[in-house]
C-alpha cells in the first residue's frame, strides 16, 4: 500500500492498534486495512525484585503505556504527516498469569506478583492433585491459594482478580473481561463450554469452605470472551490514560484482552490443530495445538492453555531464555566502550550471535545456566546464573556464544520431549517469533537443533505479540462469520514470506550432547542456590 493511502487510512480512522506489555518491552503496532504493520512505538522496562517478589508497579504500567503510545504517535506523524486520533479497533495483551488483586472499590490489595515468581509450590501441587490437572506455580489460582495458605489478610477483601492485560483493559473500558487464552492461565478451562471448568470451581469451593470467604471464585474472576467477541469500547477516562495529549478519541471498540501466548499463536499463524509455535524472548515457551487431550496430567512439565478461539494447547514453558545472554551482551558492550569503540546494539548482537554458528557442535563442553529466576521444570525455585567449564574445554567466543544460546533452550527441550516421545503428538509445522529470532538464521538454526524439527519464521515475526493482538482486533472488527483460522489464512498470511530452516544431524547430535551435560550439571546449579544466599 502506498504511503499516501496509508496516511488517508490513518486520518479516516481505518487502522487498527495493538499494544502488548512484554516482560522487558511495551510495544504498540499500528496496522493498515491489509493487516500489515505500518508504524510502531515502544517503551523498555524491567521488573523489580521487591521484598522477594518480582513485580511492576501500576504507575510503571501507565507511564510505560503512555510513553509507548506517544512514541507511536510521533512515528505516525513523522512518517505519514498526520496525527493518530482514532482507530477502527484496539487490542491489549500482556504477559500471562500472575496475581493482580483488587477490592470491591478497585483498590490494589498487594503488589502485582508476576509470572516469574516461583513462590507458590505448595498451592500449585495441592491444586494439581485436587483437579488431576496441571496447575503451574505462575497461574493466578496458585497465587490465590498460596495467599490463603499463608493466611494473608487481604484475601478476604478481594473483589476482583485478573491479569495484567485484563487490568489495563478494565481501566480502558470499564469491562471486567478476559480473552479465553489469557483466562486459561488463571484457572483451568473446559474446552467444550469455553468457560472455567465447573467441576474444578466446585472442588476449589469445597477445598476452601473453612476460610468462610464472602466471595465465590467465579464471582471474582473475569468474564471469559473468545476471539471475535467485542469487549467494550474505549472510555473518555481510558483515552486519557493512553494519550496524555488528549487527542485520541473515545468510543473505539476493543477485542478481548489476551495473553502473550495467544498473541504469539496468532502472529505465527499457529491456531489450527497440528500447528505449533515457539515464542522466545525473556522467557520461552512452545505451544502445540492438540488434536485430542493428553493421556494424563504432566504436572510441573506440560501446561494446558487454549488458543484465543478456545482450542486446547499443550505448552512447554521456561521462565528464562534470553535474559542472561542479554546481560553478557551488556558486559561486552562495556568492554567496547571502555576501549573507545562503539557499536549499535543490533550490530553487536548480530556479530556475536553469528559467532555461535562457528562453535563446536556440542559447545566443547562449556556449560552455562541462565537461571535468573527459578525453573519449576528442573525443580529449582530460585536461580543463580552460572558458567561452568573444565580446563580441557575449548574456551572460545564461538563456543561461549553457542552455549549461551543452547542453555536458553534447555528447559524447553525437556518439556517438549514429553510431547514428542511420550504422547506421540504430531505437528505439521512450528513457527518461531520473538527476540531470539531477530538475528537472521542464528535463532532458527539453534532452535531447530534443540527441537530436532524444522523451524519457520515469518517476515513479520519480529513484530511479535503486539501485531498478534492487532490482528485479533482486526478479526473482531471484520468478523463476518469466518473462523479465526480462516481469517488468518485468507486475509493475513496468504502471501506471507516464510523462511524455514532444518538442523543437520550433526547439529542435533551436538545439542543432545549438550543437553545430557546440562542435566548432569543441574546439581551444580542446585548447590549454588543452596549455598549462595
Amino acid at each position: 500500500m502506498q504511503k499516501h493511502m496509508i496516511a488517508q487510512e490513518i486520518k479516516e480512522g481505518k487502522t487498527i492498534l495493538g499494544i502488548e506489555m512484554g516482560s522487558t518491552r511495551i510495544k504498540a503496532v499500528l496496522i493498515n486495512s491489509e493487516n500489515q504493520p505500518i508504524a510502531q512505538g515502544g517503551f523498555d522496562w524491567e521488573n523489580t525484585l521487591l521484598d522477594g517478589i518480582w513485580t511492576y508497579s501500576l504507575d510503571e504500567v501507565w507511564n510505560g503505556l503512555s510513553v509507548c503510545f506517544a512514541n507511536l504517535k510521533q512515528e505516525v506523524l513523522q512518517t505519514y504527516g498526520v496525527s493518530l486520533k482514532k482507530t477502527k479497533a484496539l487490542g491489549i495483551s500482556a504477559m500471562m498469569h500472575g496475581y493482580l488483586a483488587f477490592d470491591a472499590e478497585g483498590r490494589q490489595l498487594v503488589p502485582f506478583r508476576t509470572w516469574r515468581n516461583t513462590i507458590t509450590a505448595q498451592a500449585a501441587e495441592a491444586l494439581s492433585e485436587l483437579f488431576a490437572y496441571p496447575v503451574p506455580e505462575r497461574w493466578s489460582i496458585s497465587h490465590l491459594y498460596q495467599a490463603m495458605l499463608n493466611k494473608e489478610t487481604h484475601v478476604g477483601e478481594i473483589g476482583y482478580l485478573t491479569t495484567l492485560a485484563g487490568y489495563v483493559h478494565w481501566k480502558l473500558t470499564g469491562h471486567k473481561v478476559l480473552g479465553i487464552g489469557d483466562a486459561s492461565g488463571m484457572f483451568p478451562i473446559d474446552p467444550d463450554t469455553k468457560q472455567y471448568d465447573q467441576s474444578m470451581l466446585e472442588a476449589f469451593a469445597d477445598l476452601t469452605k473453612d476460610y468462610h470467604l464472602h466471595w465465590k471464585l467465579d464471582d471474582i474472576l473475569p468474564t471469559i470472551l473468545v476471539a471475535g467477541d467485542q469487549a467494550g469500547t474505549l472510555t473518555e477516562e481510558g483515552a486519557k490514560l493512553l494519550d496524555h495529549s488528549l487527542e485520541f478519541e473515545a468510543g473505539i471498540p476493543l477485542c478481548p484482552p489476551e495473553g502473550d501466548a495467544g498473541t504469539g499463536m496468532v502472529a505465527t499463524n499457529s491456531v489450527a490443530k497440528r500447528t505449533g509455535n515457539v515464542s522466545a524472548g525473556t522467557s520461552v515457551f512452545a505451544m502445540i495445538v492438540l488434536e485430542k487431550p493428553l493421556s494424563k496430567s504432566y504436572n510441573k512439565f506440560i501446561d494446558l492453555v487454549t488458543t484465543p478461539d478456545g482450542s486446547l494447547v499443550a505448552m512447554s514453558h521456561a521462565n528464562n531464555c534470553s535474559g542472561e545472554y542479554d546481560n553478557w551482551m551488556r558486559l561486552f558492550n562495556e568492554v567496547l566502550v571502555t576501549t573507545g569503540t562503539n557499536l549499535s546494539k543490533g550490530v553487536l548482537y548480530d556479530k556475536l550471535l553469528y559467532k555461535a554458528l562457528e562453535g563446536d557442535k556440542d559447545c566443547s563442553g562449556l556449560l552455562p545456566y541462565n537461571y535468573i529466576s527459578g525453573e519449576t521444570m528442573t525443580g529449582l525455585y530460585e536461580g543463580r546464573p552460572l558458567f561452568v567449564r573444565e580446563t580441557k574445554n575449548s574456551f572460545t567466543l564461538a563456543n561461549f556464544m553457542r552455549a549461551q544460546l543452547f542453555t536458553a533452550l534447555g528447559v524447553l527441550r525437556i518439556g517438549m520431549d514429553i510431547l514428542f516421545e511420550e504422547e506421540q503428538v504430531q505437528i505439521d509445522s512450528i513457527n518461531g517469533h520473538g527476540g531470539f529470532f531477530k538475528t537472521a538464521e542464528v535463532g532458527q538454526k539453534i532452535m531447530a537443533s534443540a527441537l530436532h524439527t524444522p523451524i519457520s519464521v515469518l517476515k513479520t515475526a519480529g513484530e511479535g505479540g503486539a501485531w498478534g493482538i492487532a490482528l485479533l482486533a482486526a478479526y473482531m472488527a471484520d468478523n463476518q462469520g469466518s473462523s479465526l483460522t480462516d481469517f488468518l489464512a485468507e486475509k493475513v498470511f496468504a502471501s506471507a514470506q516464510v523462511s524455514t530452516m532444518e538442523a543437520t544431524e550433526e547439529d542435533i547430535a551436538g545439542f543432545n550432547a549438550f543437553l545430557a551435560r546440562y542435566k548432569q550439571g543441574l546439581a551444580v546449579e542446585r548447590a549454588a542456590v543452596e549455598h549462595l544466599q
